[in-house]
C-alpha cells in the first residue's frame, strides 16, 4: 500500500490540489446564488431568460 502510494504521491498531490479549486468554486456559486448575485453579473432585467429563473 505504502509503495503504490509512494510511487503515485504526485498524482494523488495533483488531484487533492483539484478537488479543492472545484469546491472551493461550488462553494462560491452556491453562497452568490443564496445572495441573490447571477451568475453572468449583469442582472436579470434584460435577460431573455429571466422568467424562468424567476417566476413572475
Amino acid at each position: 500500500m505504502f509503495v503504490w502510494i509512494a510511487e503515485n504521491s504526485a498524482t494523488l498531490i495533483v488531484a487533492g490540489i483539484l478537488i479543492l479549486i472545484v469546491s472551493a468554486v461550488i462553494v462560491s456559486m452556491v453562497r452568490n446564488r443564496k445572495k441573490g448575485k447571477s451568475s453572468c453579473g449583469c442582472g436579470c432585467s434584460h435577460c431573455a431568460m429571466k422568467n424562468t429563473c424567476h417566476k413572475p
